[in-house]
């Protein structure tokens, strides 16, 4: 009797412990091999989309469809996610033995809509620094009957969400004319400092102020100017603290240009000078990216690096406007590429003569979202990721530019 419970015990033991085994290793990726019996190391890629639901390519072959987890030998592959009326997502993806390669497609719509936003014409526009609002110029104009149009002024639209019942249509701040004047925002988005031929005012963003309300503050713009840009200083002097010492001294020393992402997870920049990021700046994390980086950064090129996973991606090699604030808006470069971040912190969007393109932090992935006449370099995403703000006249010369909202979704 004692030698049957103690066989029964012995052999529990060894069937939880040959079950336990078989988790751990089907966890670390390994399956019985197509060939024969015997065990095969694999990887796990996991994929998602936005939209999901779309076909997952493989070296050109249907697998599935998303979100799904696939096991597949380590190797190197081309990975396609496709949906109708949708842009085809590619990259060329390294699947290592034992670890999970994620891809989070974010997909745009192949034939996206234009709906007009403004009606009224609308002149120059400057963008917060967050790109949460953007402060517009509507030009003083005549009706049919010759009666000055009584929405000339600065308005502005918001590009962040708002809570139910909020609306985030367009509102007049001020009803002056703008003709030779100039405006720029304040680090937090919350004011305006607008700049005539009759002096210097600072106006609420969040309210209606009339040209006769209008306080003078000439005797105080350099001070002003000067205590908003060192709150901007002080607050990329923050984002930075949290970076290794290396990379922090190499930003400081050789970037003419930071921005970091929406989710303060990776920084664009343009290198002011040549350097070499050492590696391991931070411990590797399995599964982190396996496109090609540049460690070695050189003057006049844009670069990503990616805060978790210590990796360095070339954006571009020629120069590109990463700033969205201009104090002088009446004189903004027109003929100048930038480059800004789309609010998922995954994607740029690359802006330049009669064409957008949004592309992967990595600079894969590049897609054209639209292509037609508009004024550069007036994109602008909204935070909610379903749509952009384009300046334009679609193509009509005679007609005024206006503010189109382009539907992402």
């Amino acid at each position: 009797m004692t030698k049957s419970r103690v066989f029964i015990a012995l052999t529990t033991f060894a069937l939880v412990g040959f079950l336990a085994l078989g988790v751990i290793l089907y966890a670390k990726g390994y399956r019985l091999s197509e060939t024969g019996l015997k065990l095969a190391s694999s990887g796990l890629l996991v994929v998602k989309s936005n939209p999901d639901g779309a076909q997952i390519f493989i070296n050109g072959d249907l697998e599935t469809a998303t979100n799904a987890n696939l096991s597949i030998a380590p190797g190197t592959y081309d990975v396609s996610i496709r949906r109708e009326s949708f842009l085809t997502w590619n990259k060329r993806l390294t699947v290592e033995k034992e670890e999970v390669t994620q891809v989070d497609a974010f997909l745009f719509p192949a034939a996206p809509s234009l709906t007009a936003v403004t009606f009224d014409g609308v002149g120059r526009a400057v963008a917060t620094p967050e790109l949460t609002r953007v402060a517009y110029e509507v030009p003083q104009s005549q009706n049919a009957n010759g009666d000055v149009v009584n929405k000339t002024g600065l308005w502005v639209i918001e590009l962040a969400n708002f809570p139910l019942g909020f609306t985030n249509e367009p509102r007049q701040i001020t009803d002056t004319s703008l003709e030779g004047a100039a405006w720029t925002w304040s680090p937090d988005g919350r004011e305006l400092m607008l700049t005539t031929n009759l002096g210097v005012y600072l106006l609420d963003a969040g309210k209606f102020t009339p040209q006769n309300e209008f306080v003078n503050v000439t005797s105080s713009r350099e001070s002003i100017l000067l205590e908003w840009q060192e709150e901007k200083k002080q607050k990329l002097a923050s984002q930075l603290d949290k970076l290794p010492d290396e990379l922090q001294s190499i930003l400081e020393r050789k970037a003419s240009a930071i921005v970091l992402s929406p989710d303060e997870t990776k920084i664009l920049y343009t290198a002011s000078g040549e350097e070499t990021i050492p590696d391991n700046l931070v411990p590797p994390l399995p599964g982190a990216s396996t496109q090609r980086q540049e460690r070695t950064i050189n003057e006049g090129k844009t670069y990503i690096y990616d805060i978790k996973e210590d990796r360095n991606f070339l954006i571009a090699d020629s120069k590109v406007n990463l700033d969205v604030v201009n104090y002088l808006s009446d004189k903004i470069n027109q003929t100048e590429n930038n480059l800004r971040w789309f609010p998922t912190s995954s994607h740029l969007v690359l802006i330049e003569k009669d064409k957008v393109t949004v592309m992967d932090y990595d600079g894969t992935n590049r897609q054209e979202i639209y292509s037609g006449n508009y004024v550069q370099p007036h994109v602008y995403p909204f935070v909610n990721r379903e749509r952009l703000l384009i300046l334009t006249n679609l193509g009509a010369e005679t007609a005024p530019t206006n503010l189109y909202s382009l539907s992402l979704k």
